[in-house]
């Protein structure tokens, strides 16, 4: 499993309905992160509890010295979650990414929908997009900070 976590001063996302060109926006929030999380063939309940984990206790909010050693739970920061295959794209070959190991949107929609409910059960405030549509996030970066989270421990 692998996510890319920024943390932001806002941010929504807004679920597009080409087919009947309509739009709603599904997710908002304030400071936090905004996590977008790809999921791989190969993942299980652990690679869940791994990333759940260390997005929950990641230091990088400022405490009163203004240095980054303050976790979301301290902060009462809030978690918007968008689901991104295109994280195991890998476009080490050729022009066109290979999407060879995500997982199935079949085996994947379950694991992301386990993964709101571990991230929801841990007091932090969820909000989500809306897993295999088409949508538009906008988001405040604070810092910048962005960082990368693999459970394979790939980086």
């Amino acid at each position: 499993m692998r996510a890319v976590v920024q943390r932001v001063s806002s941010a929504q996302v807004t679920v597009i309905d080409e087919e009947n060109a309509t739009s709603f926006v599904s997710g908002r929030i304030g400071s936090g992160f905004v996590v977008l999380v790809g999921i791989s063939s190969e993942d299980t309940s652990d690679d869940l509890d791994y990333i759940v984990n260390k997005l929950v206790g990641l230091r990088v909010f400022e405490d009163d010295d203004g240095k980054m050693n303050r976790s979301i739970e301290e902060t009462g920061g809030e978690m918007l979650v968008i689901s991104q295959f295109t994280l195991y794209g890998d476009c080490r070959k050729g022009r066109r990414p290979s999407f060879v190991a995500a997982a199935s949107p079949e085996s994947a929609k379950p694991l992301y929908e386990t993964f709101l409910k571990r991230l929801e059960s841990t007091g932090v405030r969820v909000e989500s997009g809306q897993f295999q549509a088409q949508m538009q996030v906008e988001l405040v970066n604070d810092g910048p900070v962005t960082l990368l989270l693999d459970s394979s421990k790939g980086f």
